[in-house]
Order: C-alpha cells, then structure tokens, then sequence
C-alpha cells in the first residue's frame, strides 16, 4: 500500500494567501509576483537585518 503524501499550505509571506509547499516552484510565495514584490522590498531597503559594524571598520564618505 502507498501512503498518500500530505498536502502542506503555507501562507504567502506577501499576500498571506494559502499556498501548497510541495511542487511549488515559487516557495514559499504563490507566485512569481510575490517573490518579485518581497525581493523589491528588499532592494528598495525596506526591509533590514539589525546588526553592528566591526570595530576595524571605516565607512567610506
């Protein structure tokens, strides 16, 4: 006997729609969009990681 594979969803971290994880090929998106407008977000630098600058490091003027 085969044991059925379970159907994981997810919830777009973009739109928060409800979205299959497996043979998904824009995981963990829905879309192509999504994943577009999160990477556009991090470019435009909406997005951040917290962090601090190494003590020998010079930021240049």
């Amino acid at each position: 006997m085969v044991e059925k594979e379970k159907k994981i969803k997810i919830k777009c971290p973009t739109c928060k729609k409800q979205t299959e994880w497996h043979n998904n090929p824009h995981r963990p998106f829905c879309s192509e969009r999504c994943r577009l407008v999160d990477l556009g977000r991090w470019a435009d630098e909406s997005y951040s990681i917290e962090g601090s600058y190494p003590p020998d490091f010079e930021e240049e003027t």
